[in-house]
């Protein structure tokens, strides 16, 4: 079971608006990725489903986190069906987020109030997911589609809360173009884990880089 509920996932994402996307095929590297995350400012996080046995992997991530990182609401990313969806859910996932949009995952999802975030890329996918109970859609890919394509769709849908996820970086000049188009947050993987720095384990670096994207998003909003 989830641990923290829709609203409570919300609000972590809304005080703290960025969520970093990581996935390692080592459960001790992922592990030390998370509490890196969390020292730095992080409150919700995004473990990618994309490798073989991703699943058990996240079992014993969310275990640790649930005693290290008790504020830290985990999510899982790259959900594409429902069963996958299922699967994490058992496994206490927080949130659910997708690549595309699949009514499937809305309705698994919305049965035990777990908040999904589906990958969207028009204003018409994002009303349907807004019609199926998605209170949170993701803009990908963001570097495809811009900040403009936010700007615009709030103009009229100004209810919308929106993350971005594709072209996202830790500098002020960047965050500041989204954040100022109107995004409720954004998703950023590899500029936050450089492999270089994963590969020599500094994570100090990591809650670095995290505390420095927060506190200039701060600034910003």
């Amino acid at each position: 079971m989830a641990k923290f509920d829709k609203q409570q996932v919300l609000a972590k994402m809304a005080e703290a608006p960025m969520v970093p996307v990581f996935y390692h095929k080592d459960a001790e590297v992922a592990k030390a990725v998370v509490k890196a995350c969390y020292d730095g400012g992080v409150r919700a996080f995004e473990f990618t489903n994309r490798g073989d046995f991703a699943h058990e992997i996240f079992a014993e991530v969310i275990k640790f986190a649930a005693k290290e990182c008790p504020e830290m609401a985990l999510g899982v990313g790259s959900i594409v069906e429902p069963a996958a969806a299922s699967l994490y859910i058992q496994q206490g996932a927080c949130f659910v987020v997708g690549p595309l949009f699949n009514p499937e995952v809305a309705k698994v999802c919305n049965r035990r109030l777990v908040p999904y975030t589906p990958g969207c890329g028009t204003v018409s996918e994002i009303g349907f997911a807004q019609e199926l109970g998605c209170d949170l859609c993701k803009v990908f890919p963001g570097d495809v589609l811009g900040p403009k394509f936010v700007k615009g769709l709030l103009a009229p849908m100004p209810w919308s809360k929106l993350m971005v996820t594709g072209g996202v970086e830790p500098t002020e000049e960047n965050l500041k173009s989204w954040f100022a188009a109107g995004v409720y947050c954004v998703g950023m993987g590899s500029k936050l884990f450089p492999k270089d720095k994963v590969a020599a384990c500094d994570w100090q670096y990591v809650t670095d880089k995290c505390r420095e994207a927060l506190d200039i998003i701060a600034k910003l909003k």
